[in-house]
């Protein structure tokens, strides 16, 4: 009943996960390009960023959503654009704590690491150039945390929801405390880069499923039955 099985909880857990890991990451994003700010300024580029973050993720929801429904090579480009999120994220793991340090700070808005400034090493910047950076990359991140939710999800709806709703609780609320936590705890990003790996293969698979036959491969890819019959005639 309500789909809840096995697999609902292994698709919500993947779900959380992705969403601790991309609110954290979108989070660091903005406070990087809010660094650079003076300390005025620094919150409301933050406030901009993580409003912008919110919204973007409810547009994006009602969109994609109902595109991956459709499968097929819709699922398939999705597939490709999470595999390049993977990558995305591979580089950004591998920013200096220094520059991650800096990033934290400026999002606390306090002095962690006791040099007596708060993100004073970051370049200065405009308000204007600040929250431009900001708006360009809450774009591309808040597509990517909605289609990476959305495949993990696959066809439980009520996972989706929990996940969709979850990462704008995560962005709006508790965004400065998730980037703390995956500074500190750097392993939860490379889980969260693994998992959606995962997903990314699993919904190539998916789309191309509906064009030739895949044998089943455990974990990754089941067959579905309209694909399978439609491969008998």
């Amino acid at each position: 009943m309500f789909g809840i099985d096995p697999s609902f909880f292994s698709s919500l857990l993947q779900v959380i996960l992705i969403d601790l890991v991309l609110a954290g990451d979108n989070a660091v994003v903005i406070g990087l390009a809010a660094a650079g700010l003076p300390a005025d300024m620094r919150r409301k580029a933050i406030l901009v960023g993580i409003a912008a973050a919110t919204v973007l993720r409810i547009g994006f929801a009602l969109i994609t959503t109902q595109l991956l429904s459709l499968g097929g090579g819709l699922l398939i480009a999705g597939g490709i654009l999470l595999l390049y999120v993977c990558w995305k994220m591979y580089r950004e793991l591998a920013v200096s704590d220094e520059e991650e340090g800096e990033a934290t700070e400026a999002l606390a808005g306090h002095d962690l690491n006791a040099d007596g400034t708060v993100a004073g090493k970051a370049p200065r910047k405009t308000l204007r150039q600040a929250v431009t950076q900001i708006i360009i990359a809450d774009v591309s991140m808040s597509l990517d945390n909605v289609l990476a939710v959305a495949g993990a999800a696959q066809h439980h709806f009520e996972a989706l929801i929990f996940g969709l709703a979850l990462s704008v609780v995560m962005m709006g609320v508790a965004a400065t405390f998730i980037a703390r936590l995956l500074h500190r705890f750097r392993w939860i990003a490379w889980i969260g880069l693994v998992i959606i790996l995962f997903v990314a293969i699993r919904m190539v698979l998916e789309g191309a499923g509906a064009f030739i036959t895949i044998p089943e491969i455990p974990l990754l890819y089941t067959p579905h039955a309209p694909a399978a019959a439609a491969a008998a005639h």
